[in-house]
């Protein structure tokens, strides 16, 4: 497919995430550069999600514009915001790449019902089509149904899967999938983890347990820590996200249900408030509806009409 046709079915995707529309409203005909004109914008992109700090620097940029004189008209008040997006968005932004050579290991947190083991098969599937070999691991032993679907999953990318029963030790199953990983030389390895959060703490010690055992039988692992964010949960999102830093450090957030969520603005406070680059963004129920993010095209879909 080519890239018309995936900026297609990104914006697609993100149709119901689209907070512009709203402004688009509020902007639409003869309008008078105001406080009543700031008041809506406001009120706008507070209920989006966006934040309090973004909300505040983006309508403080307007306003010495207009007391310039170098904002006279309102829709040029949208391209302040389109372009104060981007740049935001893109302070956090860094390529993902996965060397060759060496196993390349990745760690997937993040609560229970966030998208997170949908999204490690979706992942699996596009790093195998981007010619990597993959093996998934089933380390969230906690949970029958998280082992069951993981090993669905891994049949819809043609990938394996290392599991053990239920309840088995979360890091021998991660000791075991790396020992597999060197004797099949594959590229990557990803391992799915336990999300309780009503054991916060146990649940982070465990996690440091696991990072330990990779960084033992793998220089240098886990290489990335990706937290799976559910985009409709707004401010838990962001709290979720703090919670994870500081228990066991994040390097990339994977954001799911864009689809679903007529906010999304949560894109931006995760950027502006916790310096955390998004890796990618999940925006429909395929297996290849998992897209790496790219600031300019996802600012771009949002404000297609």
């Amino acid at each position: 497919m080519g890239k018309m046709g995936l900026f297609e079915r990104l914006k697609a995707g993100l149709d119901k995430t689209r907070l512009f529309r709203n402004i688009d409203v509020i902007l639409q005909g003869e309008k008078t550069i105001d406080q009543a004109l700031f008041d809506e914008l406001e009120e706008t992109l507070l209920t989006s999600d966006v934040g309090p700090g973004f909300t505040s620097h983006l309508l403080e940029k307007m306003k010495e514009q207009t007391r310039r004189g170098a904002l006279n008209k309102p829709e040029l008040l949208k391209k302040i915001l389109r372009d104060t997006m981007v740049e935001i968005l893109k302070k956090t932004e860094t390529p993902f790449t996965i060397p060759s050579g060496g196993i390349f290991t990745i760690m997937v947190v993040g609560v229970n019902g966030t998208g997170k083991t949908t999204t490690i098969g979706k992942l699996a599937y596009q790093l195998k089509e981007e010619g990597k070999s993959v093996l998934l691991v089933a380390a969230d032993t906690f949970r029958a149904a998280a082992i069951d679907q993981l090993e669905i999953w891994a049949g819809r990318a043609s990938v394996p899967l290392v599991k053990q029963g239920v309840n088995a030790d979360p890091s021998a199953v991660i000791f075991d999938a790396l020992h597999a990983a060197k004797g099949s030389a594959a590229d990557v390895v990803i391992v799915d983890t336990a999300g309780r959060l009503h054991t916060k703490v146990n649940l982070m010690e465990e996690l440091k347990k696991m990072k330990r055992i990779m960084a033992r039988e793998v220089p240098g692992a886990p290489h990335e820590i990706f937290l799976v964010l559910d985009a409709t949960t707004g401010q838990n999102a962001i709290t979720q996200a703090k919670m994870f830093g500081e228990g066991v450090g994040v390097t990339g957030i994977i954001l799911t249900k864009l689809d679903g969520t007529a906010k999304g603005g949560v894109v931006l406070r995760i950027a502006a408030e916790l310096n955390i680059p998004i890796r990618y963004i999940g925006i429909g129920e395929r297996i290849d509806d998992l897209r790496r993010f790219d600031s300019e095209e996802f600012v771009a879909a949002l404000f297609e009409s």
